[in-house]
């Protein structure tokens, strides 16, 4: 089981569910919802403890997100394609990746998860230049890999549209 798929299944991304998430709308709504995190983690000094409370939304939006679109009308918008490219790479244990397409997404994700973790560190210390460094890393690693995932849909489905 690759990591990916196990996390698809801490999300509950069954056939339904990743049907669901490749709505274009889901994609791009959770994508949106990363500039909210530091916005949370700041709220800390003006709010107190209460932020822990915004946390938990963001967290139970980000999870209850995959389910909450229907299933896209067209299967060509790049964002649902990039989903069912994700939904390929997480079962690549089962139905192998072109060779071309093993090595990049490795990179992608160790690039975006540092930036996440800059981030992380910048809304802990309410340093912004690290944070925003962070998120910036995060955004660019996350979409040129969602990127990725387009590639390999359409290379291994040969249905670009």
């Amino acid at each position: 089981m690759t990591p990916e798929s196990r996390l698809a299944a801490l999300f509950r991304l069954d056939e339904e569910g990743w049907a669901r998430h490749s709505n274009p709308w889901s994609g791009w709504t959770r994508l949106a919802t990363l500039p909210l995190l530091p916005l949370v983690g700041w709220s800390r000094v003006w709010i107190g403890h209460w932020w822990l409370l915004l946390l938990v939304l963001l967290v139970l939006w980000l999870w209850a997100n995959p389910r909450l679109f229907p299933p896209p009308a067209r299967r060509d918008a790049w964002m649902t394609r990039g989903v069912l490219g994700e939904r390929l790479w997480a079962a690549r244990d089962r139905v192998p990746v072109p060779a071309h397409h093993r090595l990049a997404p490795h990179l992608l994700s160790a690039a975006a998860l540092a930036g996440f973790a800059l981030m992380i560190y910048g809304i802990a210390a309410l340093a912004p230049w690290p944070m925003l460094a962070g998120m910036l890393a995060t955004l660019i690693g996350k979409l040129w890999f969602i990127g990725r995932m387009v590639r390999l849909h359409d290379d291994m489905t040969k249905d670009p549209a």
